[in-house]
């Protein structure tokens, strides 16, 4: 039982990328997934984070990814994707997803620490 994310590279300040995460060994539709980040010197943070299907279909996002970021399903190929336009330099960091069976009534960002984490994919903005 796995996650695997890709789709990270080398992008210029305001392209685009679509982050994939697949797993083998699960139904990600039974789970709630999560992105994170982490960037050099800094903390991990939650950039965003969907609901299961059949659940309250609710996504969440950081404030600083809102209406740049979106986090999305499909179903049929079992994966999460994390669209990402508008990227700046700032967004430059390792990119991990996540899957919990719920959230637990926890907030988001803090439900994940015990979650099934996949390895992360780079991405870098340049300016």
């Amino acid at each position: 039982v796995q996650l695997q994310a890709s789709g990270g590279g080398l992008v210029q300040a305001g392209g685009s990328l679509r982050l994939s995460c697949a797993a083998s060994g699960l139904r990600l539709d039974d789970f709630v997934v999560g992105w994170f980040r982490r960037a050099p010197g800094k903390e991990r943070e939650g950039v965003a984070c969907i609901t299961r299907v059949g659940g309250d279909s609710s996504i969440y996002d950081d404030a600083s990814v809102k209406g740049r970021f979106t986090i999305s399903r499909d179903i049929t190929k079992n994966m999460v994707y994390l669209q990402m336009n508008r990227l700046e330099p700032e967004d430059t960091a390792v990119y991990y997803c996540v899957a919990e069976v719920t959230l637990g009534g926890t907030p988001w960002r803090r439900a994940f620490d015990r979650g099934l984490w996949g390895q992360g994919t780079q991405v870098t903005v340049s300016s």
